[in-house]
């Protein structure tokens, strides 16, 4: 089974890539992260997890859902992880050792550099068109041939995670996911019309709609799913994302989405 999490569409897209290349099902696991949900995942053939990488590391609210999720039936996993550099940093790592300490069999992981959605920090220029198709191009290319290295069962070979990375990335994640990550940035327009998809998207169940218009509270990820999937494009975040293309993979691409 492919389980992923997506909240701009990248990983969603090689995902499915790769569950229809496998013969395989795709599931999004937003609703069992934001309900709390880790009733067993069964699957018979393999597990592979898509997911975005935040701050070059498996996002922390997504190592909890891992910890704390059931997996039976086959027991070997797979990794493929999505950004907009195509460098995971201390990702694999830890998530070999969150599938290690279950029992199960660690079968590697894949890097994949999609199109950047991080759109409310001005360090990251927009693309232009033509390098996100690109690159997108590029990844489903490699999404199938992960895919025929899974089918056929064998391992993907990530790249070496040195014991720096090992030891400072995760002190630096979490420092920054508590301390980098404000809402107070977050506002919407008269454009917003109070649909509340916002809310919906939100992994950490943060938004809530009060008086026809969302709310943030803290803590906030960062993951990009409220601005970048809001129907009118009525969310902004401070001058920065006034004049950004708020990156959404569904403008791009239809099949497999």
């Amino acid at each position: 089974m492919v389980l992923y999490f997506s909240a701009t569409g990248n990983s969603k897209f090689i995902a499915n890539i790769i569950a229809q290349k496998t013969d395989d099902k795709a599931e999004n696991l937003l609703r069992r992260i934001r309900s709390g949900d880790y009733s067993p995942i069964r699957s018979d053939k393999p597990f592979v997890i898509v997911c975005p990488v935040y701050v070059v590391d498996l996002p922390i609210f997504f190592m909890d859902y891992l910890r704390k999720q059931e997996f039976e039936g086959n027991r070997d996993v797979y990794f493929v992880f999505t950004s907009g550099g195509g460098y995971s940093g201390a990702s694999g790592s830890h998530a070999k050792s969150i599938f290690d300490k279950k029992g199960m069999n660690f079968m590697g992981f894949k890097d994949l550099k999609m199109p950047n959605n991080y759109v409310v920090n001005d360090h990251y220029a927009d693309l232009d068109k033509p390098e996100i198709k690109n690159r997108i191009r590029n990844c489903l290319h490699e999404a199938v041939m992960t895919a025929d290295i899974i089918r056929s069962g064998g391992r993907l070979r990530g790249r070496h995670i040195t014991l720096i990375e090992k030891t400072l990335i995760p002190v630096c994640s979490a420092w920054w996911t508590k301390h980098k990550y404000p809402v107070k940035d977050f506002y919407t327009t008269d454009a917003c019309t109070g649909c509340g998809k916002c809310a919906r998207v939100c992994p950490l169940n943060n938004i809530s709609i009060k008086d026809g218009r969302p709310v943030w509270d803290k803590p906030c990820t960062h993951c990009m799913g409220c601005i970048c999937n809001c129907p009118n494009e009525a969310i902004e975040y401070g001058t920065i994302t006034q004049v950004k293309e708020k990156y959404n993979i569904n403008k791009y691409v239809r099949k497999y989405i």
